[in-house]
């Protein structure tokens, strides 16, 4: 019995001796590799400047698609898509092209305009001009029953063309002197928004793959380097039986260095240049304020996702540029 449990402590021991070799091992690495950062000073500068852009890059791509997706939504709710009936349509007639419309997958809501409520509106809006007001009061059939329809898609109005085109109720109920208005006054500037989110989103994923690439090359050159100056010691490293890990975390460790404070610079730059040009985006209609509340709510959520894709890129680096040239 005794032995026995003379045998367990040994085992615990040598296990607990096991730990702790190995947390002093991890403890050297880390210290080695942040060591080594400072060793070549043009070479971490390099690389650290090359990685904050790149970070910066991405973060500048991720927030200008949410600001341009949040402006989109924002004009979208301001526009609607306008479906004009006759002018003596009956309201039982007009609720049957209502319910017809709003089956549409792509139409979110349809308000309904009768000709007086048309009328009663322009006359308020031009109350100060009395010549309008005298035409308008002589145009007898000068207004019709209008289907305001908002839609999912601003760019996208297949389905409304086509039930104006091939639905029965629809079609029998549209006014023949003035055709469907599927381009109210800010349909150019939505077109315009949508085509700059995809172009924005483009550039961004490009222009991030193309500093993405760079950062690594310059981190695998810089790794490259830090193990051609200290080969001997690499070589002396391997002859007294040093594990691959030890050998070679402490270049893993300064990569992830450079994606650690490229992180915090890049972000830095990402939330003041964000905060700097809201007021001039804002005052020109884009709808940036959405954007910079998630992100100053979730700021240490952002911060931590940079510093991910910086240790990330830091660590294929490095492991390919040990694989490559430690030989282990």
């Amino acid at each position: 019995m005794a032995k026995g449990k003379k045998k367990l402590d040994s085992k615990a021991f040598a296990q607990q001796k096991r730990h702790r070799r190995k947390w002093i091992t991890f403890i050297r690495m880390c210290r080695y590799g942040v060591n080594n950062f400072t060793r070549n000073a043009w070479l971490t500068i390099a690389a650290t400047a090359v990685m904050t852009i790149t970070l910066f890059v991405i973060f500048a791509s991720v927030a200008a698609r949410n600001v341009l997706a949040d402006t989109v939504v924002q004009v979208r709710d301001q526009v609607s898509m306008s479906i004009y009936l006759k002018t003596d349509a009956v309201e039982e007639d007009v609720r049957a092209v209502v319910e017809e419309v709003e089956k549409l997958d792509s139409v979110i809501s349809v308000e309904t305009v009768s000709p007086t409520q048309a009328r009663e509106s322009f006359v308020n809006d031009n109350k100060d001009n009395p010549e309008t007001l005298e035409a308008v009061t002589a145009a007898t059939n000068r207004f019709f029953w209008t289907l305001k329809i908002k839609v999912v898609d601003i760019n996208d109005t297949s389905e409304l063309a086509d039930i104006v085109a091939n639905n029965e109720i629809v079609t029998e109920q549209l006014d023949a002197t003035r055709p469907p208005s599927f381009a109210g006054e800010r349909r150019e500037i939505i077109q315009n928004i949508g085509r700059a989110v995809d172009f924005a989103q483009n550039v961004g994923i490009v222009a991030s793959s193309i500093f993405i690439f760079m950062s690594m090359l310059i981190i695998f050159n810089t790794i490259r380097m830090a193990i051609f100056n200290r080969r001997e010691e690499i070589q002396m490293m391997k002859l007294i039986g040093a594990e691959k890990t030890f050998i070679r975390g402490p270049f893993v460790v300064e990569a992830m260095v450079y994606g650690f404070i490229a992180a915090l610079i890049a972000t830095g730059l990402g939330f003041a240049a964000l905060y700097f040009i809201a007021p001039s985006l804002t005052g020109s209609g884009v709808n940036v304020q959405p954007t910079l509340d998630i992100m100053t709510m979730y700021g240490a959520f952002v911060l931590l996702a940079m510093i991910i894709i910086g240790a990330i890129i830091g660590i294929i680096s490095s492991l390919l540029a040990t694989r490559r040239y430690l030989k282990l």
